[in-house]
């Protein structure tokens, strides 16, 4: 639009100035036959025509010139990411179900509780286990008096081996009795079995309560937190445990930085994968189980590497990947070349350069579409 306002501007000066100098057009000079005003006409367009032929030549030339963006190229670490989905999980979280059936004859937990491993929670009624058990308590006491008592006789080579045998035969059979009674007896006793909280309730004091799919309560430790997921058997042998990983929480739109604690031994012949385990510090209790979480997992690292921006890397027609750099640079301009280059992997929309590039080269990142070898350019 610019170089049409210029061109029309001089078309305007020229008609101006042809007609400020002789009202007469050309047709009536030549029809004159004055000589004289006809060499005075030709050198007043000819001075005109040289006007806009400097003009256009200067329009032509900044038609042939472009205005980018450049990068100085030095060398870099590069680092490739297998990136995957998972899920937030913790070993300790289940349900705590009632080893014996039977009413809940006391019961002291709340949501929200913050319990111990070992706490007392509840206990189930012992269906008259308690008064089994101090009979038989009674028993081995009596029991183990009469062992001692036929120890010392035979000790003393009075009475025979028979009656000491039996009785210590006796006093055994009623401690072992006593044992399993008691623990029948525990098995009524609800503990917590990990320190700590108390999600869900299910259940109130005094309902009969058995094992279910329900259960009693759910207990979860927030502590010690790690995200599963599946990784392609293509990896084997490049991931190791204590490989760092970072792990994005979608839901909180939090970082994390984890480490890989486990490596499966098993390829899952259905997707051909093996899965994996990754610690998280949870220092703000905020990971939940089942949370989402993106893992970045670095597979690939190298130092002192040429990197460029993925999306300025172009293919020809021949198939071959190219850049351009600028060459011969005075101040702010020079000229644009077109450099194949042999492309590794990328990440993080860099991609790193095996063969073609080399530090300190310039390369065009900005309006590298719009412009071709030779090509003068600004930045």
């Amino acid at each position: 639009m610019k170089n049409i306002f210029i061109i029309a501007s001089l078309s305007i000066l020229l008609f101006s100035c042809g007609n400020k100098e002789n009202p007469s057009n050309i047709d009536s000079l030549i029809d004159s036959k004055n000589i004289t005003e006809l060499k005075n006409k030709r050198a007043a367009v000819q001075a005109d025509l040289t006007k806009i032929d400097e003009a256009l030549a200067t329009l032509e030339k900044k038609e042939n010139e472009a205005l980018v963006e450049t990068l100085v190229l030095k060398d870099t670490a590069f680092n490739h990411y297998l990136e995957i989905q998972g899920n937030v999980d913790t070993k300790e979280n289940i349900l705590v179900q009632p080893e014996f059936s039977g009413a809940l004859v006391s019961f002291n937990a709340k949501a929200g509780q913050r319990v111990a491993k070992g706490q007392v929670l509840g206990r189930v009624d012992d269906a008259g286990m308690g008064q089994q058990l101090a009979q038989i308590q009674t028993q081995y006491e009596l029991a183990k008096t009469t062992f001692e008592r036929q120890k010392r006789l035979w000790d003393q080579k009075i009475g025979s081996e028979i009656q000491y045998l039996q009785a210590q035969t006796q006093m055994t059979s009623l401690q072992k009795s006593l044992g399993q009674m008691r623990a029948q007896i525990a098995k009524t006793i609800i503990r917590a079995p990990f320190t700590g909280v108390i999600d869900e309730v299910f259940v109130e004091k005094g309902q009969v309560v058995a094992p279910s799919q329900q259960g009693l309560m759910r207990i979860v430790n927030l502590s010690n937190m790690y995200v599963s997921t599946s990784v392609p058997e293509t990896y084997i042998g490049k991931l190791k445990v204590g490989s760092e990983v970072d792990v994005f929480l979608t839901s909180l739109g939090k970082n994390y930085k984890g480490k890989v604690r486990q490596i499966g031994s098993f390829i899952n012949p259905s997707n051909r994968s093996f899965g994996i385990e990754v610690s998280i510090p949870n220092p703000e209790n905020l990971l939940r189980p089942n949370q989402v979480a993106k893992l970045k997992i670095i597979d690939y690292s190298a130092k002192n590497v040429i990197v460029v921006p993925t999306n300025i890397i172009q293919e020809d027609g021949n198939g071959n990947k190219f850049v351009f750099t600028v060459q011969n640079i005075k101040g702010k301009t020079g000229t644009a070349k077109k450099v194949l280059v042999k492309p590794g992997k990328s990440s993080d929309n860099v991609t790193e350069i095996s063969n073609g590039l080399s530090a300190t080269d310039v390369i065009v990142t900005e309006g590298a579409n719009t412009i071709s070898e030779g090509m003068k350019l600004t930045f």
